[in-house]
């Protein structure tokens, strides 16, 4: 028998509260997913000091939950959106106004590295819908598993997914008017211009005001100190990878492509644009590579298989990988906890790759 979102709530709502009240009446789960004997969510808790007094009320709705008839498994993370501590009213102003985002870029005397920032990587693609912006999600979270600090920017200005993929909401403070606080999820330092809009919002801009934007979220967010700060870039081949390259120290960028001949064609493209640009290709990703049907184990390969592989070698650059395409990433993505915090081949397979970007010192 299925269990339903009302019978989980059910169980763990009247679970008491360090602060007082039950986790129900706080209203702090977020991202619910029941996916036949595996259930998943997010606790959202207002900071760290909370999070450390949450403990409890956490190891008490997974307990409550495995006991449920027919649960196997149960993830549970824990976030704290960073907050910065609200402005000191001065001679009776209020809050600190809020930074804009937008306009023309300002001058600058080529690329300017980002304080604290070791390596800067772009995750590129010649086309959409390769799954760059999941790639790009799930390798952080495997890096932060991994020990790392890492940041992740969506630079994809027209297409920002990634608050959704990560499972932050919220616009950032800025407590000057001047600098962005980003937000930290599954270990991750994430900033996104999504974030700084409605959802479903659409951006209406020429390419200055991308320029602009771009910079600002490079250079005025508070990025600390990270050994890497992934980029998800917009597909193509546009101003945003333009500006990317004339603007910041890139360490190189990782191409991701499906293995069919149409995707290949575009990702060769993507390659040039960093070759014109002088941005070490770091290496090729096969996203897709195989699907194995959950009922019969058989494996299909929906997309073709090892064409990007056969490419990477016929250009001299590394194969770093193949994913496979199965239902719980996608889950997984909706729902704001990548399939890379769980177990299993998924979460392996972007294990492996994390461990060859810290073996080649690029993490």
């Amino acid at each position: 028998m299925s269990l339903s979102r009302e019978a989980v709530l059910t169980a763990i709502s009247d679970i008491g509260l360090p602060q007082g009240g039950t986790l129900g009446q706080a209203d702090l789960i977020r991202a619910l997913v029941v996916d036949q004997d595996t259930i998943r969510f997010v606790l959202e808790v207002e900071n760290a000091a909370t999070a450390e007094a949450m403990k409890p009320v956490e190891a008490e709705a997974r307990a409550r939950l495995e006991r449920l008839p027919g649960v196997t498994r149960v993830q549970i993370v824990m976030t704290a959106p960073a907050k910065a501590p609200p402005p000191k009213a001065v001679s009776g102003q209020g809050e600190a106004p809020s930074l804009k985002i937008g306009g023309h870029a300002k001058p600058q005397a080529g690329p300017q590295a980002i304080p604290g920032v070791r390596n800067i990587v772009a995750i590129g693609s010649g086309k959409g819908g390769v799954g760059k912006s999941t790639v790009t999600s799930n390798l952080a979270v495997a890096l932060a598993r991994a020990g790392r600090k890492v940041g992740l920017l969506d630079a994809d200005i027209y297409g920002p997914s990634q608050p959704r993929m990560m499972g932050v909401s919220g616009r950032p403070a800025s407590p000057d008017g001047q600098r962005i606080d980003p937000l930290h999820a599954h270990g991750v330092t994430v900033m996104s211009i999504g974030l700084m809009l409605k959802e479903g919002e659409a951006l209406v801009w020429r390419g200055p005001m991308l320029m602009g934007a771009l910079q600002q979220l490079l250079q005025q967010v508070n990025w600390g100190e990270l050994d890497v700060l992934l980029i998800d870039l917009p597909p193509g081949t546009g101003d945003v990878q333009l500006s990317l390259c004339q603007k910041a120290p890139v360490t190189g960028a990782i191409i991701v492509s499906t293995p069919q001949d149409v995707a290949l064609l575009d990702a060769r493209r993507a390659i040039d644009m960093f070759n014109k640009l002088k941005t070490p290709v770091l290496g090729l990703i096969e996203n897709m590579s195989t699907y194995i049907c959950p009922q019969c184990g058989h494996e299909a390969h929906l997309f073709g298989h090892g064409g990007v592989e056969a490419e990477a070698q016929a250009l001299g650059l590394p194969f770093m990988g193949a994913l496979p395409l199965q239902l719980e990433v996608r889950l997984a993505g909706d729902s704001g906890t990548p399939a890379a915090m769980g177990e299993g081949a998924v979460a392996d397979a972007y294990a492996r790759l994390a461990d060859r970007l810290i073996n080649d010192g690029i993490a």
